[in-house]
């Protein structure tokens, strides 16, 4: 049996359609097929009610749970990431040569804006080259909510510090090995699923997740051939559309 335990708040997005709601009764019982537990399933609407991420009417499994707009925002928001990283291992999304700039446009005492704009940058993969300036293969725009707040730039050329050929740029400042490393977990998943269609869905979601959390999604071009976390991505779509009956991610991969 695979130890992989979904974390609650996997549970829920699994199964919050972008629009309409799900019964609860559906969500706790898959979730203790699961391995969690009613209480901190419970804790996770509460904080996800609080930041005003979804609505819950009713109480218990006889409730209901809906994605509000901030909540259905996010879900896009984090959903891009996905959607590049399939893109880019079917070769879809070619790199296109350009290094995009990016720096902060925030006067400096304003340091709670600063350091926000700080998280998000590194959460959407950027790097830092010098404090305020970062730099990303890709363009971030999609990703990130303070376009008046950055100044931006394109270059053809990047040096750093002496380097300029541009897989010794991205393994300087993305460094291929805990990316990869970060993958391990997912390969068991794959090789050994639930016997319950939902929980082997839900423990893919979350092995999946945890690997591309920390994985900033650099073009294929800009690493060695072959990444094995384009190889580990490849066969967990393939897992994950045989085990899929819909009722899971209802369009997340559209």
């Amino acid at each position: 049996m695979i130890g992989v335990v979904p974390a609650p708040r996997t549970v829920i997005e699994a199964f919050l359609p972008f629009e309409g709601e799900v019964g609860l009764g559906l969500v706790y019982d898959t979730a203790n097929a699961a391995g969690v537990g009613d209480q901190p399933l419970r804790l996770a609407i509460r904080r996800m009610a609080a930041a005003g991420e979804v609505i819950q009417t009713g109480r218990g499994r006889g409730g209901s749970l809906a994605l509000t707009g901030r909540g259905r925002e996010r879900l896009l928001r984090d959903r891009l990431g996905l959607r590049l990283a399939f893109a880019q291992d079917a070769g879809e999304a070619p790199w296109d040569g350009c290094w995009r700039l990016l720096a902060f446009s925030v006067q400096e005492d304003e340091r709670s804006v600063r350091d926000t704009l700080r998280r998000r940058l590194l959460d959407a993969g950027a790097a830092p080259l010098t404090p305020g300036l970062y730099v990303s293969p890709h363009d971030l725009t999609g990703m990130l909510d303070e376009p008046a707040q950055l100044i931006r730039a394109t270059a053809r050329e990047l040096d750093v510090r002496g380097v300029t050929a541009p897989l010794a740029v991205a393994e300087r400042l993305w460094p291929a090995g805990p990316i990869a490393g970060g993958y391990a977990a997912v390969e068991p998943v794959i090789a050994e699923p639930a016997a319950d269609p939902l929980v082997q869905q839900l423990r893919l979601a979350e092995a999946l997740e945890r690997a591309i959390r920390d994985d900033p999604l650099i073009p294929l071009e800009l690493r060695d051939s072959p990444w094995a976390p384009a190889r580990i991505r490849r066969a967990w779509l393939a897992a994950w559309n045989e085990s899929s009956d819909g009722r899971l991610y209802r369009g997340w991969l559209d």
